[in-house]
């Protein structure tokens, strides 16, 4: 008896200690499921020594997601984030964009919706993981590809080299972010788990000493944790550097990638750093849409396949006020304002289909009973406001800048504006003296010109128009250049050459004009700030563009989201408050401008609107986007 008693026990220790083995084998499969707020012991960090990645030597996997707090307004942080958890995913992954950090050399800004620190600690409170990339040149379809527009000044400058113009002004301002990113990695007790080294580096490789360079920046002031790169398959092979992970970019997993990588860096985890969940999209073009079950499809084959993954994006948002970018492969083609990039989460934060598929795939994984998402944040269609004053262009000048006077014309950026520092965005107007009409052409137009004779319009100069006729003038009279600066280019190899204005001479009947009055119009806030004290005038029937218009939207409860409609303006900006919403353009694809809550208050809202060519009437509110006629990718 007292053997069977014996060995009875015997059998239930044995089944308590296979249950438990069982426990822990479950637990290590689900290690992925892991939150900052969980972790004590942290000595390893995320390792990339085998097949797989491991969190304190246990099996890991990135389910990630790409959020950008310089898209987002930053009383929506939370709520993105929110969402993303409850999608699946274990880790945020966002850029840095050094052009709104200093946007004078030797001055920096980390406040309010740069405050990158506040965003790394509300991701560790929502249970996610961080993945930073801190460029310095972060592409993303950013203005300059997020480098500051100063940088442009030296004559000498080589961007993404070791130049050392270059790498000074980098030292610089890596010296101010990091000093306050160090203190957020994961063995120091915070959520940063790894670092990308540049971005995309291979696709354009001027310098081999570089990416040791941005390395070694890193890794000097602190940086402790895993370090990639980030590549599609043309460039992994260019831009990958020893002791950092090769991760790789792509939107269709292409045959041979597997082996590919095998042979790049054998027996180490594949990691998809930008899996293109869409796309983005551009003036004049239509808008991108990739279909749902495709990309289902190709994710769901990643994740078989045992990759780790980050979704670009899972939640676009916007390029507000002059930070979109531009391509240039032999044509120039400014983005547009909406970063909506058909992406998991619309430009407003909603759910899409995308994104109830995405969080039922991803719950297969993890095993584990995933939170709600937030509910929807509810839109509002205001009633249209009509149009209460004018300010014509000429009536602002004052409130700007004081000109300078030069006999060339000289670009934005060599201007003595903004303590040495140059114009970054916005417009220039430059006006000079005629005293006849003729042909007047320019191939140094970047981007775009507006000309008037005596504040009238007679053409646009562009890269593709060239040459207009100026009427024939009698006497002397005020000819005027309003030059806009689309955007710079993000990506690729013409990124030393973004220098915007006018770049070179504009000649009249083949003389090149002299004597020029050049003024920046970057419509900053205290420029908008100084039009609210201005006398407004009535707006008049008649051309009256260029110039800015003004109307009041009244809101009598808590302020709701809402998209902002021009249907019948031409092409200009708007301003909220004093804030710049971005860009409109009639030709699309775009019909309407994102305008989120906590840009409103309760009460009176200020709504002024720069027009270059005809202006309407009324501004109207709707409670859904018009991104405009689709086009399928493939």
């Amino acid at each position: 008896m007292l053997i069977f008693t014996l060995r009875k026990e015997h059998r239930r220790r044995l089944l308590a200690l296979v249950l438990i083995i069982l426990v822990l084998v479950l637990y290590r499969i689900n290690w992925s499921g892991l939150t900052p707020a969980k972790m004590s012991r942290r000595n390893l960090g995320l390792q990339a020594e085998s097949e797989d990645f491991t969190l304190e030597g246990e099996k890991f996997r990135i389910f990630g997601g790409s959020l950008h707090y310089f898209r987002v307004p930053k009383l929506y942080w939370r709520d993105r984030m929110l969402k993303m958890k409850a999608c699946g995913l274990n880790t945020l992954t966002t850029y840095v964009a050094w052009n709104l950090h200093e946007p004078q050399r030797g001055h920096f800004d980390f406040t309010d919706n740069l405050d990158i620190v506040e965003f790394i600690k509300v991701a560790e409170e929502v249970g996610l993981w961080v993945l930073l990339r801190p460029g310095p040149y972060i592409c993303s379809e950013w203005e300059l590809g997020g480098l500051p527009s100063w940088l442009l000044r030296d004559p000498g400058m080589k961007l993404r080299t070791t130049y050392k113009g270059f790498i000074d002004a980098v030292d610089s301002f890596f010296d101010q972010l990091l000093s306050l990113i160090m203190p957020l990695q994961y063995k120091k007790g915070g959520p940063i788990i790894a670092f990308q080294v540049e971005n995309e580096y291979g696709a354009y490789a001027k310098d081999p000493k570089y990416l040791t360079y941005v390395k070694q920046a890193l890794v000097k002031r602190g940086v402790v944790e895993l370090l990639m790169t980030s590549d599609n398959k043309e460039g992994t092979e260019k831009g990958h550097i020893d002791e950092v992970l090769a991760a790789i970019n792509f939107k269709k997993l292409g045959p041979g990638l597997v082996s590919f990588l095998d042979k790049v860096q054998p027996n180490k985890p594949k990691m998809v750093m930008e899996y293109w969940t869409g796309w983005f999209d551009f003036w004049g073009g239509l808008h991108h849409v990739f279909k749902v079950d495709e990309m289902m499809e190709i994710v769901g084959d990643i994740l078989q396949k045992g990759f780790s993954i980050n979704l670009y994006m899972f939640h676009g948002g916007t390029n507000f006020g002059f930070m979109n970018g531009a391509t240039d492969f032999n044509q120039y083609k400014p983005l547009i304002t909406s970063y909506d990039y058909d992406a998991p989460l619309s430009e407003a934060g909603d759910l899409t289909l995308k994104y109830h598929k995405l969080r039922e795939l991803f719950h297969k994984y993890i095993d584990r009973a995933l939170p709600d998402p937030p509910p929807p944040l509810e839109k509002a269609e205001y009633k249209s406001i009509e149009i209460t004053g004018y300010l014509p262009l000429q009536d602002t000048l004052q409130y700007v800048a004081q000109p300078i006077s030069s006999k060339s014309p000289i670009n934005m950026e060599n201007l003595p504006f903004n303590n040495g520092n140059g114009q970054s965005y916005g417009y220039t107007l430059y006006e000079t003296i005629v005293s006849s009409g003729g042909k007047l052409n320019s191939v140094h137009v970047h981007d775009r010109a507006q000309v008037f004779v005596d504040d009238k319009s007679v053409g646009i100069l562009d890269y593709n128009i060239i040459e207009i006729t100026v009427p024939e003038v009698q006497g002397n009279k005020k000819l005027s250049v309003l030059v806009e600066n689309c955007g710079r280019v993000n990506y690729g190899e013409k990124i030393d050459e973004q220098h915007k204005g006018l770049v070179g001479d504009i000649l009249l009947n083949g003389k090149p004009l002299e004597n020029f009055r050049i003024y920046a119009l970057e419509m900053q806030p205290d420029f908008l700030k100084k039009l609210g004290s201005a006398e407004w005038k009535k707006p008049l029937q008649g051309p009256l563009s260029p110039g800015f218009f003004r109307a009041v939207l009244k809101i009598d409860s808590q302020p709701l989201d809402t998209f902002l409609a021009l249907p019948d303006w031409e092409k200009g900006v708007v301003f909220v408050n004093g804030k710049n919403l971005g860009r409109y353009w009639n030709i699309g694809p775009a019909r309407t401008l994102y305008l989120p809550a906590p840009w409103l208050h309760k009460g009176d809202n200020e709504i002024v609107i720069f027009e270059e060519h005809k202006a309407g009437k009324t501004v109207h509110f709707q409670r859904h986007p018009v991104l405009g006629d689709i086009t399928y990718d493939t």
